[in-house]
């Protein structure tokens, strides 16, 4: 995220913040409205042509503010997996229609095959799948669309209220279309907003417990002043700062195109841990009121617990990467 860029992306984040400041919960039309859909949709097709640089400074705001959103699920990953695409005419109506908010896309990994025209599986932990007209399988060879009506679409409840996750389930569902080409790499750009996500609130949770400890006051001095709490909010910050390096370095490296699996495996495991550790610690230096309902911590703290397991667990990264080092690539 360090680009030639970088006051563009200044811009970008202060905007961001102040939207999601007035209302942390934007349905559809809200992000339809700010241009958020069309961020990565090129140009010719009503988008903006920008790349996932900023996208990733998106979902960043967006995990600072606990954002209840379809960002994800609606168009960080089914812009990315039909970027990687041919162009060819229904992909690029596709596209258009996402960055206008005509049409609901989103994508569902799983063991899913395609025989003969109609789509067969399960795919669990989809992203923001209910309330979209059309579903994205990855299949062999390529992408299978087919609509909602045609699938068995559930709701899957978390301990995260701020997402809507769901198991798309489909019997013999007619593809409506089949988009030959590799769908590249959507694993990797999910991993990576999700880390994103996760450092943008491990820093709202410092931020706000800096400024927690610095007015509350215990034996006639601020509680930000004792030795054992300045060395908490210290390690806070340092695990904040070796996760922005590695989040930076992960978007780099999708942004460029070609082997950015270590980069991801290590900025998705390092920057989740380090997101649940904060917003603990977070709770316990609020003392009492840290576990209240009020304080709102908890809400950080679930996101972070289910931003740790979604699209790969800290240890399933880390095998990612020995797996790679005993294979010596």
């Amino acid at each position: 995220m360090t680009t030639s860029f970088a006051e563009h992306h200044d811009d970008l984040r202060s905007v961001a913040a102040e939207l999601l400041a007035k209302d942390a919960h934007l349905d559809w039309p809200a992000l339809v409205d700010a241009g958020w859909t069309g961020l990565e949709v090129p140009e010719h097709l009503g988008g903006a042509g920008a790349t996932f640089a900023e996208t990733a400074v998106l979902c960043e705001q967006i995990g600072r503010a606990a954002g209840t959103t379809s960002f994800l699920g609606g168009a960080v990953l089914p812009v990315g997996v039909l970027n990687t695409l041919p162009p060819n005419d229904i992909r690029d109506e596709l596209l258009a229609g996402v960055a206008t908010g005509s049409h609901r896309l989103v994508v569902a990994v799983g063991d899913v095959r395609l025989e003969r025209g109609a789509v067969s599986g399960r795919a669990e932990f989809v992203p923001d799948a209910v309330g979209a007209d059309r579903i994205l399988l990855p299949v062999t060879g390529g992408l299978a669309v087919v609509r909602s009506a045609d699938v068995c679409v559930t709701a899957q409840p978390v301990v995260d209220q701020t997402r809507c996750l769901a198991t798309v389930t489909a019997d013999a569902a007619p593809a409506e279309a089949v988009l030959a080409g590799p769908a590249a790499a959507i694993l990797d750009r999910a991993a990576v907003a999700i880390a994103c996500d996760s450092l943008g609130l491990a820093q709202q949770m410092l931020t706000a417990t800096v400024d927690y400890v610095t007015v509350r006051h215990q034996f006639g001095r601020p509680v930000g002043s004792f030795q054992a709490v300045k060395h908490a909010c210290a390690d806070m910050l340092v695990g904040i700062e070796v996760s922005r390096r590695l989040v930076a370095d992960a978007v780099t490296a999708l942004v460029e195109g070609g082997d950015a699996g270590v980069a991801v495996a290590m900025a998705k495991s390092r920057a989740c841990e380090v997101a649940v550790a904060v917003a603990g610690k977070a709770m316990q230096l609020h003392g009492g009121i840290g576990y209240t309902w009020e304080a709102g911590i908890h809400t950080y703290l679930k996101r972070a617990a289910l931003n740790r397991t979604l699209f790969g667990s800290p240890a399933a990264q880390r095998r990612r990467i020995a797996q790679r080092y005993r294979k010596g690539t």
